[in-house]
C-alpha cells in the first residue's frame, strides 16, 4: 500500500512582502454598522436607502412578530444602555490603557528584535573575521614551510661545515707529518754527512789544517799590520 501526502497549498508561494495591519478599525456608524455598508446602498437607494432598510426589517420583525417585544426586550435596552454609556464613559481610558500595554509590547518585541539583530551582526562580524583568517592561513603556511626550508638548509650548511673543518683537520695532519718527516730525514742525512766527514780526517791532516790556519792567522796579521 502506498501512502501518497499531497501539500495543502498546491499554489505557488507569494514571496512577496504581506501589507502591515491597520492600527485602527475602520468607521462605523451608531457603534455597530460600517461605513462601507451606507457607501455600497448610497448609489442605489440615496442616502435615506440604509435608514428604511433598517426601519423596514425593524417594523417586519415585529409585525410578523419573529421578535416580540417582552420583559428581555426592557433587559437587553437597560444592558445596552449601560454598556453605551461604560464606552462612552470609560472607553478613552480603557483605550488609553490598551494602547500603553500594546506599545510595552510592542518596545519589548523591538527590543528582542534589536537584540538579536545585534547578536547575528556579531557573528556576522565574527565569521567574516574567521573567514578573512583562513585566507590567510596558506600565508601562515607558507611562511612556515620557508622557515623549515630555512632551518634545513641552515643545517645543511653547518653539515658541510663541519665535514670541511674535519678534512682541513686531516689534510693539516697530513702535510704536518710529512714536513715533520722530511725535516728529520733532512737532519739525519745532515748529521750523517758531518759524521762521516769527520770521520774521514786522519790526524795528520787536522795537524796540516791547524798548521795552515796559523799560517794564515800570521798572515793576516802581517797584512794589518803593513796596512797600519
Amino acid at each position: 500500500v502506498l501512502h501518497t501526502s499531497r501539500p495543502l497549498h498546491t499554489t505557488q508561494q507569494c514571496l512577496a512582502p504581506l501589507p502591515p495591519l491597520p492600527e485602527k478599525g475602520g468607521e462605523v456608524r451608531y457603534g455597530l454598522i460600517p461605513e462601507e455598508f451606507f457607501q455600497f446602498l448610497y448609489p442605489k437607494t440615496g442616502v435615506t436607502g440604509p435608514y428604511m432598510l433598517g426601519t423596514g426589517l425593524l417594523l417586519y420583525f415585529l409585525s410578523k412578530e419573529i421578535y416580540v417585544i417582552n420583559h428581555e426586550t426592557v433587559a437587553a435596552a437597560c444592558i445596552l444602555s449601560v454598556i453605551i454609556y461604560g464606552v462612552k464613559k470609560y472607553g478613552s481610558d480603557v483605550a488609553a490603557f490598551a494602547d500603553k500595554l500594546n506599545e510595552e509590547k510592542v518596545a519589548k518585541a523591538l527590543a528582542v528584535k534589536n537584540e538579536a539583530i545585534k547578536d547575528l551582526e556579531t557573528a556576522i562580524e565574527q565569521e567574516k573575521k574567521e573567514q578573512w583568517r583562513v585566507e590567510g592561513r596558506s600565508y601562515l603556511f607558507d611562511a612556515k614551510r620557508n622557515n623549515i626550508a630555512m632551518l634545513l638548509e641552515t643545517n645543511y650548511r653547518e653539515r658541510l661545515l663541519t665535514v670541511y673543518s674535519e678534512v682541513k683537520k686531516r689534510l693539516d695532519y697530513q702535510v704536518a707529518m710529512q714536513n715533520l718527516k722530511h725535516q728529520k730525514e733532512q737532519d739525519h742525512m745532515i748529521h750523517w754527512v758531518e759524521k762521516n766527514v769527520v770521520q774521514s780526517i786522519t790526524p795528520q791532516q787536522q795537524k796540516e789544517s791547524v798548521a795552515k790556519c796559523i799560517l794564515d792567522l800570521k798572515a793576516l796579521s802581517k797584512s794589518a799590520q803593513a796596512a797600519v
